[in-house]
């Protein structure tokens, strides 16, 4: 893998043949869930694996972001989009501390390069720069993915969004301090 080049997407970067080689696949064994107020590492196998009408409502979502002033951005390797992560503009919480990190996702054979890694610091950037505490995440309960996160520092949020629970209701809810 050559250097990887990141850029804020525009409206009319984000098309169906962006993903044309993008590989949002993952082969899932153990999650997390919360149990009895305690955290525990589960045995639950499955794939994950996007297909086209998952990438149309995905491009759909990812241009409405933009239309709403949040941010999308893309890591490209020649070319071809490798990663992307996106924050939507809308402040919640008690005291409006929060933006939502939205989306995040490695195509698979670019994983372990930290190109997540980089992301995740735009988005931060672009967050504090509009004004937020904290991002909050809705994530994925697989092992790995909860990994990542803790890996860069992201705690159980100490506020859940409701909402977003009712959406993903096995998703982990996680925040991530923002500093100044």
């Amino acid at each position: 893998m050559k250097k990887i080049d990141y850029k804020k997407l525009e409206i009319s970067d984000i098309d169906i043949n962006l993903f044309s080689k993008f590989n949002r696949y993952q082969d899932v064994k153990k999650c997390w869930r919360k149990e009895n107020g305690e955290w525990i590492l589960k045995e639950i196998p499955f794939v994950e694996q996007w297909n086209t009408d998952e990438y149309k409502f995905l491009v759909k979502c990812l241009r409405n972001t933009v239309n709403e002033g949040g941010a999308v951005f893309g890591a490209f390797d020649n070319d071809s989009l490798v990663g992307f992560a996106s924050l939507e503009n809308k402040f919640f919480g008690s005291e409006n501390q929060y933006l939502q990190l939205s989306s995040i996702h490695i195509s698979a054979e670019a994983r372990g390069h930290k190109i997540g890694k980089k992301l995740f610091y735009l988005i931060s950037m672009k967050a504090k720069k509009l004004g937020a505490q904290k991002l909050y995440i809705s994530a994925h309960s697989s092992e790995e993915t909860q990994g990542f996160y803790k890996s860069l520092g992201c705690v159980e949020a100490l506020e859940y969004n409701l909402d977003l629970v009712s959406k993903e209701p096995f998703d982990c809810q996680l925040e991530y301090t923002l500093l100044k």
